[in-house]
């Protein structure tokens, strides 16, 4: 398992794309804890951090997608490091005006989270002109999933670290010009400026298109939905079972779960078709999370917490080569960027929806929220598996390809063609 991850990070640029791109991320990552902590900082209330914070979601829900498709139009360097820089400059404005006047706080939140360049999506499509086997990239996309549990984990701490160390407004600045130079690590590397996506038809939905790409936006939304209500869900169990750490203690051993579970998948090299592991992955993560509404004790329920966590990476890593192979040709990195911004989109419905179910139903009704969320995500990859049946996306694409090119399986206008990068 080490040898395999070793050989893939010893390979010419993979570990500066990735390590450049979680550091790039790392804004993304910290922000809601950092304006809710620098909000408070300036005076404001609870309910307006919270509504800044909204503000730069959506901003980021909006602008993936839009970034994505620039990025497949005109190139990385053309669009990440600008919308880098633009939104750094969104947060380093927050930081200097703080709360007065208001509209220029809300502006700066607008401006940086609209401007977060989709990374993610990018280094997704560079996996497979970065490794020279397709089993590299299909391991390489599990080791992304498991460093951004990760960095999700390390962010919020170094937040803390830098507001304890200097102030609010320091960590809000020193972590944007780190988010900043990450970016510019990435795209200043000779597969980023390399890269051109595949000549793509000109449609306003661009990735949407691909009724493959709709049935996975619809399925990890209710896995975002259910990652996010168990955040919520576990603060109300603690306060029912001692406080403190508790919560802490649940939410840590979902992480170390999905990064285990990570680890194991992209260690090994898998067979047959990646749509119905995908449809078999949702369905063990959604069979996970149901057995949370026991709410047992705080051992037991840690573990518990621990099984959920063990599909998740795998589900997403798994996704991100089954969106690569319905991308439709010239959109994957927009087709990356909704994925990522749908489960973001998700998580932050399923916070906000998991208060009022523990509001009405209790501690009980908090966690069956991710269960009856992820049992949804696996009735839409169900209801709709002919729009991912691997024999169909087969018949779309003539045989030959090129190694180097994205997919087209999904019958569009222009000529589809087998990609030799598949995993």
């Amino acid at each position: 398992m080490a040898t395999g991850y070793g050989e893939l990070l010893r390979t010419r640029y993979a570990a500066r794309l990735l390590t450049g791109t979680l550091i790039g991320r790392l804004p993304n990552a910290t922000a809601a804890l950092a304006i809710v902590l620098f909000t408070r900082s300036e005076g404001g209330s609870y309910a307006l951090a919270g509504a800044l914070s909204a503000v730069y979601g959506i901003g980021t829900a909006i602008g993936q997608p839009l970034l994505g498709r620039a990025v497949d139009l005109y190139g990385q360097p053309r669009v990440m490091l600008p919308a880098a820089v633009a939104s750094g400059l969104g947060m380093v404005l927050f930081a200097l005006v703080g709360l007065d006047p208001l509209p220029v706080a809300y502006a700066a939140m607008v401006l940086a989270g609209v401007c977060t360049p989709p990374l993610e999506g990018g280094l997704r499509a560079l996996w497979p002109h970065v490794l020279p086997r397709h089993e590299q990239v299909h391991a390489a996309y599990a080791l992304d999933a498991v460093a951004q549990e990760v960095m999700f984990s390390v962010g919020p701490l170094l937040v803390t670290l830098l507001v304890a160390a200097w102030s609010e407004a320091a960590a809000l600045l020193v972590i944007n010009v780190v988010g900043v130079l990450g970016a510019l690590w990435v795209v200043a590397s000779e597969p980023s400026r390399a890269w051109r996506s595949a000549p793509r038809e000109a449609h306003w939905l661009g990735a949407l298109r691909s009724p493959g790409i709709l049935v996975l936006i619809g399925s990890f939304l209710f896995v975002g939905l259910a990652l996010g209500s168990i955040a919520v869900a576990a603060v109300a169990y603690a306060d029912e079972h001692g406080g403190g750490m508790v919560s802490s203690y649940l939410l840590s051993a979902l992480g170390v779960g999905a990064l285990i579970g990570g680890v194991c998948y992209g260690a090994r090299t898998w067979s047959g078709e990646p749509e119905r592991r995908l449809l078999l992955l949702v369905a063990a993560l959604a069979v996970g999370y149901v057995p949370l509404v026991l709410v047992p004790g705080v051992v037991a329920m840690t573990v518990l917490a621990g099984v959920a966590g063990v599909f998740l990476a795998p589900a997403l890593a798994c996704a991100f080569v089954v969106v690569d192979r319905h991308a439709p040709r010239g959109t994957v990195t927009e087709a990356f960027s909704w994925l990522v911004t749908t489960f973001g989109v998700g998580a932050a419905v399923g916070t906000a929806a998991a208060g009022p179910a523990v509001e009405l139903g209790g501690v009980v009704a908090g966690f069956a929220a991710p269960g009856a969320a992820g049992i949804a995500a696996l009735l839409v990859l169900v209801g709709c598996r002919r729009f991912l049946a691997g024999d169909a996306v087969r018949a779309s694409a003539p045989t030959g390809g090129d190694a180097g090119a994205e997919n087209d399986r999904n019958g569009a206008v222009e000529p589809g063609f087998r990609a030799g990068h598949q995993a």
